[in-house]
């Protein structure tokens, strides 16, 4: 029964991970009528309003669940439900003004947000839109953070679903009426980006009308747990009540380094983006130009890499609970154990998926977004290893978070960040790399995050990496995979055409990857058993006596 409440975390990580990697794939879904509806330049103004939207949703209220399961993790485990319902409460309180400030503050200062900060003075129809979106989401994730706390991911798994699904047909269908709008308003004000400004400004309705639906979801399940909640309170026999104000500090103590933390190594995109349209625009670049090339990276390439960055970003909140309760148990080696398998976890799923975009670039790109251009071809080559820097940093950022470390992933993120822009200004003002500047200095910094992070959990938790069937292994079978799934492709193209030939080089580069990776031991029968859907996996490898 304790082995089993051990191995609960990954359990639950796989549920919001498989849930989170269903959203994103919607996600992608819907990017593709989406860029064709809008143009790449309508794609720049979308992702500048979105990753405003990223950056202030991380300063009021997105790592409220991640900071809000901990808090009430840790006394869950004391027993203490009285005092765990208290932070729920205090939460929410803390939620509501602070979301309603930063919606109200949003919504009237996009302008300056826009034309100011990142250079992009069309986008501010899109961020005025999403503005009421960081008051819906605070609430949201308070919520969410009171179920995570519980060890129960399976509620934020099909909130975030029903939320993506709603996103992709809200966002299409208002991008295709406002664009409408936007030729009207083009036409007679004399400028043609207007047309994509208000394509972009109404796929954005898309994420608040989602929110929206999210939060009624969770707060119909909510209403018929909270009963059960409540019977469990009545035989809580802790004296000790917690004042508001104590856990008001327990809040705020938790989630500002989380929160500084979250926003310097987030806030890459936005920086990159407002060098990027000044160092461009000081070179002859047009706006139209340096728009359409960065809605390209952003539009196309981000977009696919944040599908198995999935796992790494749902294991990171759904492993802190876990850990939180191992530390306050002075249980170093559960938590030696814990953050392990995570990493392994990780690496054999998110090294594949990066190997593959590499060598299936150009096929993948031209299957989804229709683009067979050289540019997005490039992006994808040279950005691929980037996701696996991400994914490792952003899981060890969550380990060193579970066990109370909060400065030191925020300290790290500085060293990084410092590091980021300096590769950054260097490689576009003196080696004139283009966009290929910005992804060497985001493989840059989230190679110094992974080294920093790295050296932390070793020194607090006494964690030895195991190198071999962590990255080597899992690295060498995706090598063969690789190779083998463009040769595929390579064959079958001018049969079948390219996307029968692509989806069948995927599904036969994963069957190899699989084959040599246990055959190399890089997964013990008993993790393969472990793993989602783990008896049909055992089953399957003895057939073809692979263990």
């Amino acid at each position: 029964m304790g082995k089993k409440k051990d191995n609960n975390y990954l359990v639950q990580g796989t549920i919001l991970t498989a849930a989170s990697i269903i959203a994103r794939v919607i996600g992608m879904i819907y990017r593709i009528p989406l860029n064709r509806i809008i143009g790449p330049e309508g794609n720049s103004y979308y992702s500048t309003a979105n990753e405003i939207y990223t950056i202030l949703l991380l300063i009021s209220s997105y790592n409220l669940p991640l900071a809000i399961s901990k808090l009430i993790s840790e006394r869950l485990n004391n027993g203490e439900y009285k005092n765990a319902y208290r932070v729920y409460r205090c939460a929410l309180k803390f939620a509501i003004p602070v979301g309603a400030i930063f919606a109200i503050v949003t919504f009237f200062g996009a302008d300056f947000i826009a034309t100011v900060l990142v250079h992009n003075e069309m986008a501010v129809y899109g961020i005025r839109i999403l503005a009421p979106a960081l008051f819906f989401v605070a609430l949201l994730g308070v919520v969410r953070g009171f179920f995570q706390g519980h060890g129960n991911m399976v509620p934020t798994a099909v909130s975030q679903i029903i939320e993506q699904i709603v996103n992709a047909v809200v966002s299409v269908a208002g991008a295709a009426v406002l664009i409408g709008i936007g030729a009207s308003v083009a036409e007679s004000e004399k400028n043609p980006s207007f047309k994509p400004a208000y394509g972009a400004a109404g796929a954005t309705i898309g994420t608040v009308v989602s929110v929206c639906v999210a939060l009624v979801f969770l707060g119909v399940i909510y209403t018929s747990y909270i009963q059960r909640y409540k019977r469990k309170m009545r035989r809580d026999k802790t004296h000790r009540k917690e004042s508001e104000q104590k856990i008001y500090r327990a809040i705020i103590i938790t989630i500002v380094p989380v929160i500084l933390s979250s926003v310097l190594y987030n806030i890459t995109t936005i920086l990159d983006q407002s060098v990027f349209n000044s160092v461009l625009a000081s070179q002859g670049y047009t706006s139209e130009q340096y728009n359409i090339i960065w809605g390209t990276y952003s539009g196309e390439f981000r977009v696919l890499m944040n599908v198995p960055l999935a796992l790494a970003s749902c294991l990171a909140p759904s492993i802190v609970p876990s850990l939180a309760a191992a530390w306050a148990d002075r249980d170093k080696k559960a938590a030696r154990q814990k953050a392990g398998e995570a990493i392994r976890y990780t690496m054999v799923i998110t090294i594949p998926c990066a190997v593959g975009m590499m060598a299936l670039a150009s096929p993948i790109m031209r299957m989804l977004f229709a683009d067979d251009g050289s540019l997005v071809e490039g992006i994808m080559q040279g950005g691929s290893p980037m996701m696996v820097l991400f994914a490792l940093s952003t899981l060890t950022t969550g380990i060193l978070q579970g066990i109370g470390k909060m400065k030191v992933p925020l300290i790290n993120t500085v060293v990084a960040l410092v590091i980021h822009v300096i590769v950054l200004l260097v490689s576009l003002r003196v080696g004139n790399m283009n966009i290929y500047g910005v992804i060497l200095a985001n493989t840059v910094f989230a190679f110094a995050m992974c080294v920093l992070n790295a050296i932390a959990v070793k020194r607090y938790l006494h964690y030895r990496q195991e190198i071999p069937k962590t990255f080597i292994v899992p690295l060498l079978s995706s090598a063969v995979m690789g190779v083998v799934a463009w040769g595929v492709h390579a064959l079958l193209e001018g049969l079948v055409g390219n996307i029968i030939a692509t989806l069948f080089a995927i599904v036969v580069g994963a069957c190899v990857y699989f084959i040599f990776l246990v055959r190399f031991r890089g997964v013990s029968q008993k993790e393969l058993a472990s793993f989602p859907k783990g008896s049909t996996l055992v089953s399957l490898s003895r057939k073809l006596h692979l263990i």
